[in-house]
């Protein structure tokens, strides 16, 4: 069975990742899938570059995991995102949850999702039709002066 938390170069396949959630104990399966859209804020998306720190996203994902095992006794979660030139349509992210009990599984995917975007270190670069940029950090709060991400300035756990 393949880990449970990873950032991948190739297509996500969603069955697989649900298959490292799934289990007799669990009532409910959420999914969570993170495509790429092709109109953001009024701009036509042509591609999406992802890139990360592969050992601390990966490191960060696991730490997401555990924070949902104290909030949601009886979970597991499985996480999957997609790094390298994404298309529009392509799948970027999936997250999957089980618990005995729905309403756990879904506030732990929401609540998975809302964790990437602050702690983990993944960037992407929007490419329109007019021009392309670094979007900063997933919330989109903190712009990349150099137009790029350093890696070398991340400080993390």
């Amino acid at each position: 069975m393949n880990e449970l938390f990873e950032i991948v170069e190739e297509p996500i396949q969603v069955e697989s990742v649900i298959k490292k959630v799934e289990r007799r104990e669990a009532g409910a399966i959420t999914t969570f899938i993170g495509a790429v859209r092709e109109w953001t804020k009024g701009r036509r998306t042509v591609y999406l570059k992802y890139q990360a720190y592969v050992p601390m996203a990966v490191k960060m994902l696991a730490k997401i995991g555990d924070e949902i095992n104290e909030k949601w006794p009886d979970t597991k979660v499985a996480i999957s995102h997609r790094i390298g030139h994404l298309d529009i349509s392509d799948i970027a992210v999936v997250i999957a949850v089980s618990s005995p009990h729905r309403k756990a599984a879904y506030e732990a995917n929401e609540y998975a999702i809302e964790r990437i975007k602050q702690i983990v270190p993944i960037w992407k670069k929007e490419h329109w039709e007019d021009g392309e940029t670094w979007i900063g950090d997933q919330l989109e709060k903190v712009p990349y002066p150099n137009g790029k991400p350093d890696v070398k300035d991340e400080k993390h756990d």
